[in-house]
């Protein structure tokens, strides 16, 4: 759902980049309390994952797809401030280099997808853990319905944004039925998505799935007479990770990204997304404006520069990783120093 240049006009734009912006600076500040040295590396591997998957549009009805938006799935995994930025990164590289989504709607573009699918998706998620069995398998339900109701979310938020500043008058009424109705089952493959991703991380290193870690079960181990001898306590959400190391998973969720983008991208479906789809059927999609860089080589994933679709993923995820390692590393060694450093006594 990358909102092109022209859907909204300039006041509208600004207003959400000024918004989009502050929650950036925002999360910059508090994903050091969800990121330190060891997660930092999983931020990385979230982004470029999320970039990779979004190239895959999968057909979710006669001439419309859609396609992973990611804002529930990296809040459930490393965090939801953290998660905004994860987007944020995604969502930078594809406007720069690939010409997906406005230089000028990219604020908008952020705060639909990098803002609102985070802050649904992360909510919905942990108000069913509540009512799920405090371990960490239950996360990937929690994911599921977080997942499916942030997509519908973001739609509604874009038409509520377009009857504000929208560059032509539509009933209100039958572009949200008709907006929240595509994207309900663009939502459906989005919990799919996420829920078995969050499964795999799961199933395998529980402890670097942010969501997961108050969900640890206490381990109690008994003596010979029966007593307790230990009982710790469950990991609590943003308490840094200690014990094995994460580049395992981290290089295989890579390679997993590389082969989506690199080869899987080939087989994904050509039909328009949800927004366009609507769009279209409703007469403002002529409205939408090229994008500034939309002659560069690598726009449109390739085809304007005539490069195939899977070098232009693997170009994609490579940037991605890079400047989402660079980034949450700085982050996380900053989280690391700010979790060790002892507390200052007050001053009398």
């Amino acid at each position: 759902m990358h909102v092109p240049d022209g859907f909204l006009d300039v006041p509208t734009s600004i207003a959400t980049g000024v918004v989009s912006a502050a929650t950036i600076a925002v999360a910059l500040k508090k994903s050091r309390q969800e990121l330190d040295e060891k997660t930092a590396p999983m931020a990385g591997l979230t982004a470029a994952f999320v970039f990779a998957v979004q190239m895959l549009n999968f057909p979710v009805g006669v001439g419309t797809s859609g396609h992973l938006m990611g804002g529930a799935l990296a809040a459930v995994l490393v965090g939801p401030w953290t998660a905004v930025l994860v987007l944020s990164v995604v969502l930078t590289v594809q406007a720069l280099v690939f010409a997906d989504g406005g230089l000028t709607a990219l604020g908008t573009n952020i705060l639909l997808i990098g803002i609102v699918t985070v802050l649904v998706g992360w909510l919905v998620s942990k108000a069913v853990l509540r009512l799920m069995p405090t371990k960490p398998t239950s996360v990937v339900p929690a994911s599921f319905v977080g997942a499916l109701v942030s997509v519908p979310a973001a739609a509604a938020v874009f038409v509520l944004l377009y009857m504000v500043g929208g560059a032509t008058e539509l009933p209100f009424g039958a572009l949200m039925a008709t907006m929240l109705g595509w994207h309900t089952l663009i939502g459906l493959g989005e919990a799919v998505i996420t829920a078995a991703t969050v499964g795999a991380v799961v199933a395998v290193r529980p402890d670097l799935v942010y969501a997961a870690r108050g969900l640890q079960p206490a381990l109690v181990l008994k003596g010979a007479d029966g007593s307790t001898i230990c009982a710790p306590e469950p990991i609590e959400p943003g308490a840094p990770v200690h014990g094995r190391s994460p580049w395992p998973v981290v290089i295989a969720g890579l390679g997993v990204a590389f082969l989506f983008a690199g080869v899987l991208s080939f087989f994904a479906s050509s039909n328009p997304d949800g927004l366009e789809y609507v769009a279209g059927s409703e007469g403002f999609l002529e409205r939408a404006r090229d994008s500034a860089v939309g002659e560069f080589v690598l726009a449109d994933y390739g085809e304007v520069g005539g490069v195939p679709v899977g070098v232009a993923g693997l170009v994609g995820v490579g940037l991605t990783i890079l400047l989402g390692l660079a980034l949450f590393g700085w982050i996380g060694r900053r989280g690391s120093r700010a979790q060790s450093t002892p507390p200052q006594p007050a001053q009398v």
